[in-house]
């Protein structure tokens, strides 16, 4: 199962003991000595040509992003997602404030070949910590960009850090061998029961799964209520559709989970 970083998701409000859960971030967070400690770095920057412009009225960059004390592999996950979010050759920069300046860089360069337009570039994008504890800290990056055309593109993706291993979690870390069949199966239900759809329903004429076949992404957050998954715009459906949260209740799921993960403690 692969994602493509595509051109938002809903929180849901949780309150657990000992996790911080869909809690506004202030600049500088205190938080207590079982989680990471970490402060939000803010990226802002203007075009040359802003002069006294608004922001709302000119090509701005605006970043805001945790940075984690002593977690250099977490701060790397971050700074790798963010870049690649609308990487438009493959290939993300190294690092925020590089591919900061690279976009304002490509809004310089097309402005040289029409400079009587009145269009601007935006790119507005963030990282944000949405739930920790003392064994796992979950993130969400997303944003929105603005580069000509039609309409501009957002994405969401997340960051499932377990703080003992040291990684980003991948599906194959939480459940079971020979899991993805049954993991596809109960997620289909759910789908075709969130679309209003018949278990027999073809998803040829409004989705975009390849063959026609429902499939699930690997663009999942684990939540104290189940396994998150999030479809950007395009990935399944017409931009004018929007997104498409998929929410997977771990009491469906539970006998496919492996024992002893960050996500025991959910299971009742």
């Amino acid at each position: 199962m692969k994602t493509s970083y595509l051109f938002c998701f809903i929180i849901i409000s949780f309150a657990f003991a000992s996790c911080q859960w869909g809690v506004p971030s202030k600049n500088k967070d205190t938080t207590s000595n079982d989680t990471l400690s970490y402060t939000y770095k803010t990226i802002h920057e203007r075009a040359a040509d802003c002069g006294s412009k608004p922001d709302s009225a000119c090509t701005v960059v605006q970043v805001k992003y945790p940075v984690f004390v002593g977690q250099k592999k977490l701060n790397d996950s971050v700074t790798q997602k963010l870049t690649s979010l609308f990487a438009t050759d493959g290939k993300p920069d190294s690092s925020i404030e590089l591919m900061s300046k690279n976009f304002l860089k490509a809004y310089a360069d097309f402005k040289k070949t029409d400079p009587r337009t009145e269009m601007f570039y935006e790119l507005n994008s963030y990282a944000k910590v949405l739930l920790q504890d003392s064994s796992f800290a979950a993130l969400e990056l997303g944003g929105y960009t603005y580069q000509g055309g039609a309409h501009g593109g957002s994405a969401t993706f997340f960051i499932n850090w377990d703080t003992k291993a040291n990684k980003d979690l991948i599906l194959d870390d939480i459940f079971n061998t020979g899991y993805q069949d049954k993991l596809k199966n109960i997620a289909e239900a759910v789908f075709r029961k969130d679309e209003k759809l018949s278990a027999t329903a073809s998803l040829a004429n409004d989705y975009f799964f390849k063959d026609n076949k429902f499939a699930l992404n690997d663009n999942f957050l684990i939540t104290p209520l189940g396994l998150k998954f999030f479809y950007n715009q395009y990935e399944i459906k017409p931009y004018a559709a929007g997104t498409t949260t998929l929410v997977i209740p771990y009491s469906q799921i539970k006998s496919l989970l492996r024992p002893n993960t960050v996500v025991t403690k959910y299971i009742k």
